[in-house]
């Protein structure tokens, strides 16, 4: 692969910023918008707003994304009464989902139910493939009556097609906390998982494993970079690979209003290290994204997207 796709959306209070946005880079580091900025596909179902994207290409050369279905433009001070408590508890059970054979032709918008009436929201969807079962794990976080709707955990579906999906399980869960969030790669046979805790400490972890549902470790000289950064309000991890092999992990900051948000780039020179440095001089944006993720594509698709009309 040769060129990088960025899919995410915009922090805006209106509509139009909860949709699908796409930016484009040769390099990872220099970032142009698709589409004069605009989105790219918009959410006519469900909310009529979509958040979290993310983006998977699969082995038979499909692509999917998937993402949080809500709106808080159009949803915060009515349905759900101005209280992130409620969006957590009663928000939707499903996910919005597009196909494509191309990343520029896409299908119309699914919804697809993957909790039931225990779950809260389901949130920040993302997907990896497992080689083991042959089939692509999908996880995302929720709270749950398991424990009254109280700290979120990470739960899974598997699918082979994106039409039929396991009943959903728990993945994860953080005895002192809520995690959220969560982001797996796999690297010469073993899992990494980014995950945002909500608390002790409030930031983001990383974890590894040898398998990808058993047990993770974590990282510790990773929770040492995060300490240098002095503030907590960091979120949605996304992680991607250089070509020259370094591992570039995008995280959102929230900890401000307006132009100050959105993706902040750490470099490291491997994943097992954990040593991700902070490189923003090194980084261009047009504009300030947010959580979304970022996929490796061709040269050709590059062109073909950048003349999105």
């Amino acid at each position: 692969m040769e060129a990088y796709l960025f899919v995410h959306f915009k922090e805006k209070k209106t509509p139009d910023g909860e949709q699908v946005y796409f930016a484009l880079s040769t390099d990872g580091f220099n970032w142009e918008e698709v589409n004069g900025g605009q989105p790219v596909l918009w959410s006519e179902i469900g909310e009529k707003g979509v958040r979290d994207h993310t983006i998977i290409r699969t082995l038979d050369g499909k692509f999917f994304i998937l993402a949080t279905d809500l709106s808080l433009a159009n949803s915060f001070n009515t349905k759900y009464k101005g209280d992130w408590e409620n969006i957590g508890r009663e928000g939707s059970k499903c996910l919005s989902i597009w196909e494509s054979d191309d990343l520029v032709n896409w299908s119309e918008q699914r919804l697809i139910e993957l909790g039931d009436e225990d779950y809260g929201c389901l949130w920040a969807p993302d997907i990896i493939y497992d080689h083991k079962h042959e089939d692509y794990v999908i996880h995302w976080s929720s709270s749950h009556a398991s424990n009254n709707y109280g700290n979120k955990a990470i739960f899974n579906t598997r699918t082979k097609d994106f039409k039929n999906f396991s009943q959903a399980k728990i993945l994860c869960r953080k005895d002192d906390s809520g995690i959220i969030d969560s982001a797996i790669y796999e690297e010469k046979g073993i899992y990494y998982r980014f995950l945002k805790s909500e608390k002790n400490p409030a930031g983001i972890i990383l974890e590894k494993g040898k398998t990808l549902t058993g047990e993770f470790t974590r990282i510790h000289d990773f929770d040492k970079e995060m300490e240098k950064l002095g503030h907590h309000a960091y979120e949605a991890p996304t992680a991607f690979k250089l070509s020259n092999g370094k591992w570039c992990l995008m995280l959102d900051f929230y900890g401000v209003e307006g132009e100050g948000q959105g993706y902040v780039p750490f470099i490291a020179d491997n994943i097992d290290s954990g040593r991700f440095i902070r490189s923003d001089e090194r980084f261009n944006f047009p504009y300030r994204f947010k959580h979304g993720t970022v996929l490796s594509i061709t040269m050709d698709e590059y062109n073909r997207i950048r003349n999105w009309k």
